[in-house]
């Protein structure tokens, strides 16, 4: 798994997606459930030297959408159509775990959460996000 996982990453990053902003590194996987360790940059940073909220909802958008490309075997690729992030912490320049789950997958619509932890392991953000499915010839 970490080999495909590699191989996906590699496109999403070759192809300027966001991935290559947050250095994820494979931890875990298995059928609706992934985990990675990631990192927020300078670039992610407000300046009071936080990450901006953004980033961290754009990172748990990757890393579900991620794990939608691994769950449909690379047959299907997401397309938001709801984001909802609650940040029950700042998060700074740092190493974080993150973790994606699939909640539901339908024919075209999926359901899934991602969470980050902390350098300390502590919650930091949830998301909880709504896709469209595309059917793709991957």
């Amino acid at each position: 798994m970490k080999k495909e996982f590699k191989k996906l990453l590699e496109y999403w990053e070759n192809n300027d997606g966001t991935a290559k902003l947050f250095n994820f590194k494979f931890i875990e996987y298995k059928k609706g459930y992934l985990k990675l360790e990631a990192e927020f940059g300078p670039s992610t940073l407000n300046p009071n030297k936080n990450v901006q909220g953004g980033q961290m909802t754009s990172m748990l958008d990757d890393a579900t959408s991620i794990l939608v490309v691994l769950d449909t075997g690379g047959k299907s690729y997401p397309n938001s159509t709801n984001l909802h992030s609650l940040h029950h912490r700042p998060l700074f320049q740092e190493k974080v775990t993150v973790v994606a789950e699939t909640i539901k997958i339908g024919n075209s619509i999926a359901t899934l959460k991602g969470e980050i932890y902390n350098s300390e392991n502590k919650l930091a953000t949830t998301l909880m996000h709504t896709v469209f499915l595309f059917k793709t010839e991957k």
